[in-house]
């Protein structure tokens, strides 16, 4: 039985890996998870300088969900260079780094610092506001994603996917920019915005008012996202949002995913993502699937 799939020309022991912003750099989940048993570990964003993030309250339980404004809250690069790439060296599973930035030049410092890095590939995060666009996130623009794509590319020394927003009208558009632009791989959905209001003190939820809902909510907008970005590009397709067991899992990649990443359902489960893995092989074996590639897009 087979449960290694390719992308980039990255080999994964098998298709599951981590959502950004959802299990740290995997310390925070090593008494839990043995990351060994992963395809990969996703890390938090990463910024060229060290972000503050939201200010709080910025984390709300909603129905099927929860909303978070964290505002990509992290150390910056240089910390993660010094002490979350050699943490994850332990491990054997691939390392994909995921790259956030208020600018093209910001995305572009990051990039350039982890050129040289022991990673195995790059996660470049375009639902971040570009603020020399008025706070337009860079993936709601197919032009804008495309130029983003190809200036990381020129920099880049790892394979390089681009994470591609929901909050957009059509979600093709923007897979073929990131593709256009010359990426290896796309993955989808990030979050999509949401808005809590709490009725009895009569104010938002969340200090940011609105935040980035994930959980089973997400997951058939998510599905038919993956489905048409699939269905739109050559390029592989890591697929996300709302996964909780191996059955979400595998109609992302019927779907038309090659991988998939679980987020959300680390923090009512710490050790899902393991579980999910388990599942995944015990439904190969129930449906005699030899290669887990035969489920990719089959339907």
């Amino acid at each position: 039985m087979n449960t290694r799939v390719t992308i980039a020309g990255v080999e994964w022991k098998n298709p599951v890996t981590t959502c950004s912003g959802t299990f740290g750099s995997g310390m925070e989940y090593g008494e839990f998870v043995d990351l060994n048993r992963l395809g990969a570990v996703t890390t938090k964003g990463v910024a060229s300088v060290p972000w503050e993030g939201n200010p709080t309250p910025r984390i709300a339980e909603v129905s099927g969900g929860m909303m978070n404004a964290v505002g990509l809250q992290n150390p910056g690069v240089d910390v993660y260079i010094r002490r979350d790439i050699p943490f994850l060296r332990q491990f054997d599973t691939n390392i994909i780094i995921n790259v956030c930035g208020h600018s093209e030049e910001e995305y572009f410092d990051c990039v350039e610092k982890l050129a040289d890095q022991p990673v195995d590939m790059l996660e470049i995060n375009i639902s971040c506001p570009n603020v020399k666009a008025g706070g337009l996130s860079f993936g709601q623009d197919p032009k804008g994603v495309e130029r983003i794509t190809a200036g990381i590319k020129k920099r880049a020394k790892r394979p390089v996917i681009m994470k591609l927003t929901p909050n957009v009208t059509d979600i093709t558009s923007i897979a073929k920019a990131a593709e256009a632009g010359g990426a290896d791989a796309v993955s989808l959905i990030n979050t999509l915005t949401a808005m809590k209001i709490d009725v009895h003190r009569r104010c938002f939820a969340l200090a940011n008012h609105t935040g980035g809902l994930s959980g089973p909510a997400v997951k058939p907008i998510a599905v038919r996202m993956v489905y048409q970005a699939a269905h739109a590009v050559r390029i592989p397709v890591i697929g996300m949002g709302g996964i909780m067991n191996a059955e979400d899992a595998i109609e992302f990649m019927m779907a038309g995913a090659t991988a998939v990443a679980v987020g959300t359902a680390n923090f009512s489960n710490p050790a899902v993502i393991t579980e999910i893995i388990d599942g995944m092989e015990q439904f190969m074996r129930d449906n005699h699937v030899e290669d887990i590639r035969e489920l990719i897009g089959c339907v």
